[in-house]
């Protein structure tokens, strides 16, 4: 006779399903296709999608499609092997002092994904006895890396200088390393990369900016934050290291650092995400050496960019401004429109669904307790008329409040 099972610790993982369902953060799964423009087919419906990082509408350009052809038939759809064994093809060679030359730094070093490089950056970088200092709304790779690192961790408020000074003024740690989105990814806004980088000079400390979201849109030829400050090429300090994903605005995938020949030679070394993992494809890089050339002559779609940008925050300044919902300060593709309850901002995201529209609801712990928003993510693939169609939506949804 089967005596009967005792009670166990995998028991709970029900319950606290349910307890994500009471407080509206499970999260679902969507099976999308894209569609012609910026449509996309979401679980057989055709809807109007803002909730895309292909900010130049590049995925499916025929130069990078063909590119990752071409590189398929060469070198097949598989790397075989981490770069330190046999997986750092041509392709992957040639891309790299590409990738530099963009950024104006001295080199760099290709990863196959985003969260990976950070997550493996941070911790060949610092260690026990060393200190992190972290922007409060830094991306979770950032922090993840941070926390894999083993260094101190000081986590300063957003954007405040001030308090990141006093940290850094205090700290008797050896090496010290800030962290900072550059566009940040929830609420669009950009750091202050030069008065982050003179606070790297004057407390000997390395600054690290992750710019998945301005890399291809922010700068002169969509060069990234660095470039938009002045700070690449012959500016650029030794104290940056420049991060940058390669699946959004590039239109592919991966990843790069980059930074002095010091910096990178040590990653390369000891970076464990790069050492340990299967190098990306060499049909991506063929794709993304394609989209490097793009990217340099796109300047048509990022002023086409900027002119989607600029009339969504018209027409919602003029249609919100007395209400309860907030759109954030936000000059870059990623526009967040602040609701404040999760259950609120899931019901805004069904209601645009139902007219045809597809808004993410993003919701803790991606966001601040109480700041549940739409993020609207605009893209080259936008025409004026789809952002009015959006504006008119969310004119229609948003609570108003009783003369």
């Amino acid at each position: 006779m089967t005596a009967p099972r005792s009670a166990s610790w995998l028991d709970d993982f029900s319950t606290r399903l349910a307890g994500l369902d009471a407080q509206h953060l499970r999260r679902t799964r969507r099976v999308v296709r894209p569609l012609v423009g910026a449509y996309l087919e979401v679980d057989g419906e055709r809807l109007l999608g803002f909730c895309s990082n292909d900010y130049l509408g590049l995925a499916d350009h025929p130069a990078l499609v063909a590119a990752a052809c071409a590189g398929a038939q060469t070198y097949g759809v598989g790397a075989g092997a981490s770069p330190l064994v046999s997986g750092h093809s041509p392709a992957n060679a040639a891309l790299e002092p590409q990738l530099a030359a963009f950024a104006g730094l001295p080199r760099a070093l290709y990863f196959y994904a985003g969260y990976a490089a950070n997550a493996g950056i941070v911790p060949a970088l610092v260690s026990e006895g060393d200190a992190v200092f972290c922007d409060a709304l830094n991306h979770a790779c950032l922090i993840d890396g941070a926390r894999l690192s083993k260094a101190r961790i000081h986590r300063y408020p957003h954007a405040n200088l001030a308090a990141l000074e006093c940290d850094l003024a205090a700290s008797p740690a050896p090496r010290k390393l800030i962290l900072t989105d550059a566009v940040f990814s929830m609420d669009g806004d950009i750091a202050d990369v030069p008065g982050l980088l003179a606070l790297a000079e004057h407390h000997d400390a390395l600054l690290l900016i992750d710019d998945a979201h301005g890399f291809g849109v922010i700068g002169p030829q969509g060069r990234g934050c660095a470039a938009h400050f002045n700070l690449h090429g012959g500016a650029a300090s030794p104290r940056l290291l420049y991060m940058a994903t390669l699946g959004k605005a590039a239109g592919v995938a991966g990843a790069f650092v980059a930074g002095s020949e010091a910096l990178i030679e040590w990653l390369l070394q000891t970076c464990r995400s790069y050492i340990f993992a299967t190098a990306p494809p060499a049909m991506l890089a063929s794709a993304l050496q394609a989209s490097l050339q793009l990217i340099e002559h796109a300047d048509h779609r990022r002023s086409h960019l900027q002119a989607l940008i600029a009339r969504l925050r018209s027409g919602l300044a003029s249609s919100l401004q007395h209400g309860d919902w907030q759109l954030g300060e936000s000059v870059t593709a990623i526009q967040p429109l602040r609701i404040g309850s999760n259950a609120a901002a899931l019901a805004a995201m069904a209601g645009l669904r139902q007219r045809g529209l597809w808004v993410p609801a993003i919701r803790p712990p991606t966001v601040p307790a109480g700041t549940a928003r739409l993020r609207i993510a605009l893209s080259a693939r936008h025409t004026l008329a789809d952002v009015d169609r959006l504006v008119q939506a969310l004119c229609e949804l948003a609570p108003h409040p009783q003369a």
